[in-house]
């Protein structure tokens, strides 16, 4: 069973060690010093991908959905080790418990931190760590799309089964749709890089935003984020694709194969920017009548900010925890909503959220009129009993994971408040907490080498949507 999953993560560290020659190249391109760590770096990944590899080198007819997980768990820890290679050999961020937060955080797209200046890294190190964001924004969305149905969680059942027909004619295979993802993916990022330096953004930093924006990761260039750039049109340009980044990539297959944009399965993506409409407009109105903001700033900060906190993305344009108290609770709601199944985002997500409500709908009638049958529609869709279960388990898990994350981050000396707002967004995905320290204007350096490490396996249960990691600790998994 271990041979094609070693196999296949032997391949993934041989490609991200191959990644690692980008800054390094980038950096012999502006005559710089820092290229060498990067050069061991990739020297030493590639040497135990490819040693990896070939020691457990097979033809892989079919790889069952036991390894699928296992294979998604497995080469995720191990290309985080990887990855925080370059940043201990330079000694930009020489402390272990401080490397792996930076990589996980990278990779799983959560866009946390513990630089404290960040504008004082060097170029390559900070390229390298956008690339993560890119590289993990790419990865989730494949990994939702193969594996998330068959725990029925995701919500891509829905997709799959109404963009099928019979003879599976619209994906036959999933390197089908695996290919079209990357391209959607590559041309979303493109043209957020050519809009960025457009607006007004260094070609350097149009890169390394567009690579951030594109995947919902939140990693920046500048200490204070985009509130550097002090412009509105390179936060409205975020706004938009960080929107983009938030929608199933399926969708615009789906889109550009049908031409139909009126199918039952745009019913996630007209609630995702209907609850967006929704909390901007509410968040606007307290800023102008609680806050005395002009209506335009009000619209300018709420929109780029629960944009940012709704899609997991991290980035901040103001300090929003000093609006008033009220903000923390809002903001909290905002990073527990997430995006769309099948994009980029992290947190619970719209479909989750859909059927939650659906079948609460179906209770309150069942309450009053017990004889009347009332099934669990979501559109023209009829939600199965199997999934709705799926789902209040995945609920189950993430509260009892959060549970255990904070009490755990607690007993290392940390306060609850604090605690709680760190393994909220980590798990979410959304980069900042509600917390002085980890805010908006703060950063995760505070944390003890525990908190950090609890941190990141925080990151990386919510972003592999908590059953992932934990379907492969029960004991029918590994049942022959």
């Amino acid at each position: 069973m271990w041979q094609p999953i070693l196999m296949i993560d032997g391949y993934l560290m041989s490609i991200l060690g191959l990644a690692m020659f980008i800054p390094a190249a980038y950096d012999i391109y502006l005559n710089k010093t820092d290229w060498s760590p990067f050069i061991s770096s990739a020297a030493i990944s590639i040497f135990l991908g490819v040693m990896l590899f070939l020691a457990n080198r097979m033809p892989i007819k079919k790889i069952s959905i036991r390894q699928g997980y296992l294979i998604t768990v497995v080469s995720w820890l191990s290309l985080v080790f990887v990855a925080m290679v370059p940043f201990l050999i330079s000694g930009a961020i020489p402390d272990f418990s401080d490397a792996f937060f930076e990589s996980m955080s990278g990779l799983t797209s959560a866009g946390g931190t513990i630089l404290t200046d960040i504008e004082s890294m060097s170029p390559p190190i900070l390229l390298w760590r956008s690339m993560l964001n890119g590289m993990g924004g790419i990865g989730i969305v494949i990994f939702a799309v193969a594996l998330l149905p068959y725990l029925g969680i995701g919500g891509m059942q829905i997709f799959q089964r109404e963009n099928s027909d019979s003879d599976d004619k619209f994906m036959p295979k999933f390197s089908y749709i695996a290919k079209r993802i990357i391209a959607v993916y590559s041309l979303l990022l493109i043209a957020c890089i050519v809009c960025f330096n457009w607006a007004g953004m260094s070609w350097f930093d149009a890169v390394n935003h567009g690579l951030t924006t594109t995947s919902t990761g939140g990693f920046s260039t500048k200490n204070n984020s985009f509130a550097y750039f002090h412009s509105t049109h390179i936060e409205m340009i975020a706004v938009v694709f960080m929107i983009l980044g938030s929608l199933p990539m399926t969708f615009y297959i789906a889109l550009w194969q049908s031409r139909d944009f009126h199918s039952s399965r745009n019913i996630q993506v007209i609630a995702f920017f209907k609850i967006l409409f929704l909390y901007i407009a509410i968040t606007s109105l307290c800023l102008v009548l609680m806050n005395d903001m002009p209506i335009k700033q009000a619209l300018r900060y709420a929109a780029f900010n629960i944009v940012s906190i709704v899609t997991s993305s991290g980035f901040s344009s103001t300090d929003y925890l000093s609006w008033g108290a009220w903000s923390g609770t809002f903001f909290i709601i905002f990073a527990l909503t997430g995006g769309c199944t099948g994009s980029t985002t992290g947190s619970i997500k719209i479909f989750r959220w859909q059927v939650v409500f659906a079948f609460l709908k179906k209770s309150l009638i069942g309450a009053t009129d017990p004889n009347v049958v009332v099934p669990i529609k979501l559109g023209n869709y009829n939600v199965e009993t199997k999934l709705v279960t799926s789902i209040f388990i995945f609920f189950s898990a993430y509260i009892v994971f959060v549970a255990l994350f904070t009490v755990g981050i607690a007993l290392t000396g940390l306060d609850f408040s604090t605690a709680l707002s760190s393994v909220v967004a980590c798990m979410t995905n959304s980069g900042p907490g509600i917390a002085a320290a980890n805010g908006p204007v703060g950063n995760y350096a505070f944390l003890s080498p525990t908190a950090k490490i609890i941190c990141s396996m925080a990151m990386l249960v919510g972003r592999l949507d908590v059953l992932t990691v934990l379907v492969i600790f029960s004991r029918s998994f590994w049942r022959n």
